[in-house]
């Protein structure tokens, strides 16, 4: 196949590329970042070509200090996806992936106590509720456009995946943060909020996989990708320095950015087509070997 890949040298794009290489088919990539210097919002406004397959991972994100942040920096993507569905159809390419987010779900169901497993169904289109920042925002507006889409013609294939990981994830982001100290074994651990906000890690090579098998095996409807499996902060940093060798003290920053307090997956939907390999403990293995 003829693949369009925006945002090809960011973290999942890059992952993705080099299995489609691997996989034999060729890849065109978009990228803003220097050198590559590509504006994909330029690139769907002006290019007319048929591809094959487009794969959306150009976004504006940068971690929990970014969204909170930078509200209408991050608000960008509803400009940048939503002329991503518009390109679809005016080249008339026939299929596509969106990579949405957990963020997308609404944060009335991911507060403190009784973990509630966030299932496809608790995002409803038509009565979009409270999502996480504009960068939520960004992505269940665009699991609406996808609709859009799809009645015109192309076949979307749309993935929310969670607390995506991987030893060369951006250090902004807290796995790789995590990893970092515990290499230096920084004591006290720093660690932001009061530790018992859960997570639902996500390893990249999954995450790649989890999409590929979606569009190989034409999987409706949008799919969590995740393992279902709460993990807090503390028992990240707990498992992290454990496999590092040392016990630090950990030092809470509760005014640091934090995010929802659970954010957990029910992956019924995922494990219908896809079983993950990489256990939370191996990636955090393959981290601090890296």
């Amino acid at each position: 196949m003829h693949v369009l890949l925006t945002g090809h040298k960011g973290f999942i794009g890059r992952h993705l590329e080099r299995e489609l290489v691997e996989r034999g088919h060729t890849v065109t990539g978009i990228e803003l970042a220097y050198p590559f210097l590509y504006d994909a919002l330029d690139f769907f406004r002006n290019d007319d070509r048929r591809w094959d397959l487009a794969i959306h991972c150009a976004a504006v994100v940068g971690g929990r200090a970014s969204i909170d942040g930078s509200p209408l920096g991050v608000a960008t993507n509803l400009a940048l996806d939503s002329w991503y569905f518009r390109w679809l159809i005016r080249t008339g390419t026939p299929r596509a992936v969106f990579f949405s987010s957990s963020a997308a779900y609404p944060v009335a169901l991911q507060q403190p106590g009784d973990i509630h497993r966030l299932v496809e169904d608790d995002i409803d289109l038509d009565l979009i509720s409270r999502p996480d920042a504009t960068y939520g925002l960004a992505k269940v507006t665009g699991e609406r456009l996808a609709r859009y889409a799809e009645a015109e013609g192309c076949r979307v294939h749309v993935m929310r995946p969670f607390s995506g990981y991987g030893e060369d994830q951006a250090d902004c982001y807290p796995f790789p943060a995590f990893i970092q100290r515990a290499k230096r074994r920084a004591d006290p651990f720093e660690i932001w909020g009061d530790g018992s906000s859960t997570r639902d890690w996500f390893h990249i090579d999954d995450l790649v996989g989890a999409t590929l098998a979606a569009v190989d095996q034409d999987v409706t409807g949008p799919v969590n990708l995740g393992w279902g499996r709460a993990t807090s902060f503390d028992q990240l940093a707990g498992y992290v320095t454990e496999a590092a060798g040392y016990r630090p003290a950990f030092k809470h920053l509760p005014s640091a950015p934090q995010g929802v307090h659970h954010r957990v997956c029910d992956p019924t939907r995922m494990l219908a087509y896809y079983q993950p390999a990489v256990t939370l403990e191996e990636g955090i293995r393959r981290a601090l070997d890296s």
